[in-house]
């Protein structure tokens, strides 16, 4: 009699040469990523891979800010390997790199009980705002407050976006602005807030969005679906902030949501401004 027995899977570092099929693994989710977007996620960060008779059939990727705040990401094992516990292997490998380390992650509804299992609980809720950018009117500035392109002079954004996020974001951003059309929000001359515009997935993310209320906000959205009119943006929208609210108003359509979870200490934002879209459902 033969017994058939399943190949063991074995978790190895992820390398760059692995990239062509951790795309193939988020195409299989019907996630939007493009090579570029992998390629970016792994400069930024570490990944691990889990492999079975030399094909990568799961992944997980963590990036580190500063010495205390992790996220954790891209955790997607093939469908015809679903059920093996290689998600909870991968995050388990994962955590112990991160033993130390304030951890968060966007988890869909389908990852929500092996992260609670592992000690992650929720503080906030992100939705997916995309479709094809409506016209819109002229933003509705009040006096003294002004929308402009990023400047040589604007050096304090990185530093706003740490201090509205509670963790240091500044070499993040000083990276993702740099393949970013970037627009600031200005008050009597004062930088106040920011929004910036890369290419990602299926057109443009409009990632993060930084502000001090609900109306700069709407004033730096504006600017930029009106400036990519007819053509798709994404936008990843904190719940609470009053942006999902209007960016329903307006046209663009909630298509999914994440929860955001922790492990450790919820980060903490202070000053004026707050985040009201997060860099990347990834990201965080």
């Amino acid at each position: 009699m033969v017994v058939a027995t399943k190949a063991p899977n074995v978790l190895r570092d992820m390398s760059v040469e692995d990239l062509h099929r951790t795309v193939e693994l988020s195409a299989e989710q019907s996630w939007p990523h493009r090579t570029e977007d992998w390629e970016l996620f792994y400069e930024l960060g570490e990944g691990i891979v889990a492999e079975c008779e030399g094909k990568v059939v799961g992944s997980i990727m963590a990036w580190r800010f500063g010495g205390n705040y992790a996220s954790i990401g891209m955790v997607i094992v093939t469908a015809d390997k679903q059920g093996e516990g290689i998600g909870r292997q991968l995050m388990e490998a994962m955590l112990e790199r991160l033993e130390g380390w304030n951890i968060t992650l966007n988890a869909t509804a389908e990852g929500l009980p092996l992260y609670t299992k592992l000690g992650f609980e929720p503080f906030a809720t992100v939705h997916q705002h995309q479709g094809l950018a409506p016209t819109m009117p002229l933003a509705d500035l009040r006096p003294g407050e002004r929308v402009r392109p990023m400047g040589a002079t604007d050096n304090m954004l990185p530093a706003i976006y740490s201090q509205t996020l509670g963790m240091d974001r500044d070499a993040f951003f000083e990276r993702i602005s740099r393949d970013s059309q970037s627009v600031v929000l200005s008050r009597d001359h004062e930088p106040v807030g920011f929004a910036l515009l890369r290419r990602f997935g299926r057109g443009r993310v409009i990632a993060p969005i930084v502000a001090p209320d609900l109306g700069g906000a709407q004033a730096l959205v504006t600017h930029w679906l009106g400036a990519k009119a007819g053509r798709f943006c994404r936008i990843d929208a904190l719940v609470g902030t009053g942006l999902s609210e209007w960016l329903e108003d307006i046209g663009l359509p909630c298509v999914g949501k994440v929860t955001t979870m922790v492990r450790g200490k919820a980060p903490k934002g202070s000053g004026p401004a707050k985040v009201f879209a997060v860099a990347s459902q990834a990201f965080g």
